[in-house]
């Protein structure tokens, strides 16, 4: 693998644990594991990869990894590098290494919990990720994904000033740290959960411009791979995501292959992070059912909720197109 800028030069054998994931390249990455009681369950009845979002870590998958632990699942979790406890925390890796340390990690989970089910869960930043690993030469082998939120906002579907004002800066002040503050984005109804992360030290509140220039080509490559990703799949959305627009997503949603075994969801009460907002369980308890039958509907209904939304999305798109204006999503193209 072609060393990055947050590479390692070391040559100790890749290997995980319940506190640490040493990467193919001798990088030691933070890591977090909620098992299943092993009194109750004398091995996990699926295992799942969790991939968190941007300027978080793994403790975001704290309450969903205990809630799938009392119900037999097995979640593992890691500082993506950059973030959390992970070295160089706040400068960006680059998908490439961040994308094979998916594969390298999906193996080692494998070899520890072998002729269990294996599954990859990205939430924002992390479900970008999974896109780009999955849709790679060597892919991780999972029996499936959920891609939580995904990061698909890609520089062609931002307004033009954006994308200059961003390009500019990546080139001229790169090291320039910016905020979120003043922006009225919502990211979760879960109040608490919020404040929570405005106190907790190792959350980054302060942006560099490159990172986000580096994400801003992540989610590019993820929308972009959409008609090759062919793993199954579980979508979720919330209807009042203030951080991935509606308009990325449905697209993402659209592009998709149509005989690929994917299911899209949308949840009238959800916002961006949907593990963690008020009604985190429905969420969770449709990510468990969905484990256990990729087939069957939803309990909570929200993919067919998700399948009337994309139909009513492509009637007003031709609606406007028809009386003579244009498509939102030709509006944010390039």
């Amino acid at each position: 693998m072609p060393l990055g800028p947050l590479a390692n030069s070391g040559t100790a054998p890749a290997s995980l644990d319940d506190t640490q994931f040493i990467t193919d390249d001798g990088m030691t990455l933070p890591l977090r594991a909620w098992q299943p009681d092993p009194a109750e369950w004398t091995e996990p009845k699926a295992v799942i990869l969790a991939l968190h979002g941007f300027n978080d870590y793994s403790n975001a998958f704290e309450s969903a990894g205990q809630w799938w632990a009392a119900r037999g699942i097995a979640t593992y979790a890691y500082d993506q590098r950059g973030f959390g406890g992970s070295p160089h925390r706040g400068l960006w890796a680059g998908t490439e290494i961040l994308a094979t340390d998916v594969t390298t990690a999906s193996r080692l989970l494998a070899e520890r919990h072998p002729n269990v089910p294996l599954y990859l869960l990205g939430e924002s930043m992390g479900g970008a990720v999974a896109i780009a690993a999955l849709t790679r030469p060597n892919p991780p082998r999972v029996q499936g994904t959920i891609l939580s939120a995904p990061a698909v906002w890609a520089r062609e579907t931002m307004p033009f000033y954006q994308r200059a004002v961003l390009w500019l800066a990546a080139r001229t002040i790169p090291w320039a740290r910016f905020t979120g503050r003043g922006l009225g984005i919502q990211a979760s109804d879960n109040i608490e959960m919020l404040r929570g992360l405005g106190r907790d030290p190792v959350f980054i509140k302060e942006t560099r411009v490159d990172a986000m220039d580096g994400l801003t080509d992540l989610m590019s490559e993820a929308l972009e791979a959409a008609p090759r990703f062919q793993v199954p799949a579980l979508v979720l959305y919330g209807e009042k995501d203030q951080v991935v627009p509606k308009e990325p997503t449905f697209r993402f949603w659209r592009g998709l292959p149509s005989d690929a075994p994917q299911r899209r969801a949308l949840y009238a009460e959800g916002w961006h992070m949907l593990l963690r907002d008020l009604q985190a369980e429905v969420v969770m308890a449709d990510i468990a059912d969905w484990i256990g039958s990729n087939t069957a509907p939803l309990p909570s209904g929200a993919d067919r909720r998700a399948e009337t939304a994309l139909v009513e999305d492509e009637d007003g798109e031709r609606a406007v197109a028809v009386d003579g204006g244009e498509p939102a999503e030709a509006e944010a193209g390039s």
